[in-house]
């Protein structure tokens, strides 16, 4: 008798324990919603911080100073010093040795390059810069939308073990109820030990359960912090509550996703940087046409062996050239034909990238209808279950049934609970998926 009364309570006090643990920590914890923790990604998250930077690299690629539209000005100055021994024989034999001689030299002078006309490859190069930095802002936007998605599953997922960590909770303050009530039938001669010990492995197995969603959960919310870039042991709870956008049609989503979606917007903006490449290519075909002006000091210091002693200069010089490459072996011509050749790759590639986004989509579509089936299925499994826990839990209170047909109730009441969380929160990653599809995912208030 002693032995079963402490083992009760041994159990008891666990379970009390672990409870007041979770709600006073539960307590002071912060609210995360779904806005903040979007907010939080978009500022901290590691992979949208690098896409960020990428786009900013781009946009410093597409500047006029990259462009080869400024001219090249280039500065030079220079100094030499030289010191010479010198011995000199003259025709009649008589010779003159100097020792020492110094000279000195000095320049400095400023140029001026531009380039006039190069068949307009600086005019495409920019264009091309220009796409390459919207082409890297979709990029961006890939990877953002990839961020949030991943984001929300495991903020979901934080929201579906919460509710399941409830859920389990309550059931094991059933099992303990029963407890209770085994032990003292069992005082009373009212019960059996078998009965006793069904009630003592049920209180078990229930407690090693909500153990073990705990660890779930609090495994799910470091995830989920890693995600939103702050620290990983920051205690807070999540919004349980989702809604859900019903107006989809899949004509009208599909025809979306063909102005939206942005592995399509990607493809095509690849498909024009593509052509500027082309045109690049073919201005290598044409003259370059330059302009050169410069001006420049000299001043010289001679020796004594020199006729002069010193000598100064400056002026102005400029001139125009003109550089026609007529034959460069074939080289341009083979780049513009590759050129030409990946343009109807990345064309294939495009009508490829649009087909399977459409079969994603209808894929996805049916998968999210199903999954509203099942979810309202699944609301409606609860209620019936909760009505059966209800009237079994009167019928095992008055001795009609066994306590193990009451355990089942008890179990098919919380697979049911646990089958609509995962089915409310399936479905909503389910619409996120096809609000990515569709482009309008950054568009969409949660």
């Amino acid at each position: 008798m002693n032995k079963k009364i402490t083992t009760m309570n041994c159990i008891n006090k666990t379970i009390t324990f672990i409870f007041l643990i979770s709600f006073s920590i539960g307590f002071a914890q912060e609210k995360l919603t779904k806005e903040q923790a979007i907010d939080l990604a978009l500022k901290n998250n590691y992979g949208i911080i690098i896409a960020k930077n990428n786009v900013k690299i781009a946009k410093n690629n597409a500047t006029v100073f990259n462009s080869g539209y400024l001219p090249k000005v280039v500065a030079n100055a220079g100094a030499n010093y030289s010191k010479n021994d010198s011995e000199t024989t003259f025709k009649d034999g008589s010779n003159t040795s100097i020792n020492g001689d110094e000279s000195n030299s000095y320049n400095a002078s400023i140029g001026f390059n531009y380039t006039l006309f190069d068949g307009l490859g600086r005019a495409y190069n920019y264009k091309k810069l220009k796409e390459t930095y919207n082409l890297s802002e979709l990029e961006a936007q890939t990877i953002i939308e990839s961020s949030l998605v991943q984001v929300f599953a495991v903020y979901f997922e934080v929201a579906r073990l919460t509710q399941d960590t409830k859920n389990i909770f309550e059931s094991l303050t059933i099992s303990k109820q029963r407890l209770e009530r085994a032990n003292y039938g069992f005082d009373y001669g009212q019960n059996t030990k078998l009965q006793l010990l069904n009630a003592e492995v049920d209180v078990n197995n229930d407690s090693i359960k909500y153990i073990n969603i705990q660890n779930q959960l609090s495994n799910s919310k470091r995830d989920l912090n890693l995600l939103l870039g702050r620290d990983i042991t920051r205690k807070f709870e999540v919004d349980t509550d989702v809604s859900f956008t019903l107006n989809f049609n899949l004509e009208n989503t599909i025809t979306a996703s063909k102005k939206h979606n942005i592995e399509i917007k990607k493809a095509t903006k690849s498909l024009e940087i593509n052509n500027f490449d082309i045109k690049i290519n073919k201005a290598n075909l044409f003259p370059n046409l330059s302009l050169s002006s410069s001006y420049g000091w000299n001043k010289l210091e001679n020796g004594a062996t020199s006729f002069f002693r010193t000598q100064t200069s400056n002026g102005l010089n400029a001139g125009i050239s003109l550089n026609w490459n007529l034959f460069d072996g074939g080289t341009t011509k083979t780049r513009i034909q590759n050129a030409k050749i990946n343009a109807d790759n990345l064309q294939v590639q495009k009508e490829l990238i649009s087909n399977e986004v459409e079969r994603n989509i209808i894929n996805t579509f049916e998968i999210y209808t199903n999954s509203l089936f099942i979810l309202t299925s699944e609301e409606k499994n609860v209620e019936t279950n909760k009505r059966n826990f209800s009237r079994t839990e009167e019928q095992f209170k008055l001795g009609q049934i066994t306590s193990i047909e009451f355990r089942q109730a008890q179990v098919n009441l919380l697979n049911a609970q646990s089958n609509l969380n995962q089915a409310k929160y399936t479905a909503k990653n389910t619409e996120l998926k096809l609000l990515q599809l569709t482009g309008d995912l950054l568009n969409t208030k949660f």
